[in-house]
């Protein structure tokens, strides 16, 4: 069974402006709105309540050098998450988490690692490779939770509890960055498998998903950043860069990826740049039909 999880949080996000807050927290209950949790329940899920973050600061003038944005706030919600994922994870439940952005992939992190690891598959317009030993900007786990995820990041970050790293890395796929991404060929060196949006489009869908699981195995975390998606269909997001997927292909290649999934995570979406709620539509289409199969291969 698909269990929902809410993840409210922008703790890993830079301010839009200074003092103001990013909208990404606003998801979950926008896509309640949509309807997403209502047609989920009806196909046989459930709604496993809500993990809250303590609140948003813009850090920026009084943040210690060495140190993320929102830094103690998040690590505690990392914990939190962690923890409503290991009860939804012992009742044999798939869990889905609706944030937010992705800093949540470390709380997904830290619970899986705590169960003896697992791989990754990291979809994203973004690789989010960027950590202190290639860039002195580091400062929003939004951007840099990929490279967090396998240990690349400040030990307060990427080992939690010391469970880090959270996913080996030899079982690591990240798909979707842009071809003018900084990061790519690290992320190249370092993982299992890296695949730019462009080559995703120039493949079918199911020669990728083979590639993807050869690498991953079954019983991966599937982390998807709504930024994978182009902007003339998926304005709504923090970061959009054009040469993304359409909804088609990503659709597509969620429903094969689902299945043999223990849980999955679907971040960065934008409420305030969706005044109508058409966005959050279309996006609760794509989760509904692209990770109605979630964890269903490994139930079997």
């Amino acid at each position: 069974m698909i269990a929902l999880v809410a993840a409210p949080s922008s703790l890993g996000l830079r301010p839009p402006r200074p003092g103001a807050m990013p909208g990404a927290w606003r998801a979950p209950a926008a896509l309640r709105e949509a309807g997403l949790v209502d047609r989920l329940v009806a196909a046989g899920g459930r709604d496993a309540g809500e993990v809250r973050p303590q609140p948003y600061v813009d850090d920026d003038a009084i943040r210690a050098a060495g140190h993320v944005r929102n830094e103690h706030a998040l690590i505690e919600h990392s914990r939190r998450l962690a923890q409503r994922l290991d009860e939804v994870l012992d009742a044999g439940d798939a869990p889905l988490v609706i944030g937010g952005d992705c800093s949540i992939l470390l709380g997904a992190g830290l619970a899986l690692a705590r169960r003896g690891g697992t791989g990754l598959v990291h979809l994203d317009g973004h690789t989010d490779f960027r950590h202190p030993g290639n860039s002195e900007a580091c400062a929003s786990v939004a951007g840099e939770d990929l490279a967090a995820a396998v240990g690349l990041h400040r030990p307060a970050i990427a080992d939690l509890d010391g469970a880090g790293p959270y996913f080996d890395a030899a079982r690591t796929v990240h798909l979707g960055h842009r071809d003018d991404d900084e990061h790519a060929d690290e992320a190249r060196r370092t993982l299992g498998l890296v695949v730019s949006a462009a080559d995703a489009l120039a493949r079918p869908v199911s020669r990728l998903a083979e590639r993807i699981l050869a690498t991953a195995g079954a019983g991966y975390w599937l982390q998807l950043d709504v930024d994978l998606l182009d902007p003339s269909v998926m304005p709504a997001v923090d970061s959009p860069d054009p040469g993304g997927l359409d909804v088609a292909t990503l659709t597509a290649l969620l429903a094969e990826l689902a299945p043999a999934a223990i849980g999955a995570s679907v971040t960065v979406f934008d409420p305030e740049l969706d005044p109508d709620g058409r966005y959050a539509r279309l996006l609760a289409d794509v989760v509904v039909e692209g990770f109605g199969g979630l964890g269903s291969a490994l139930r079997h």
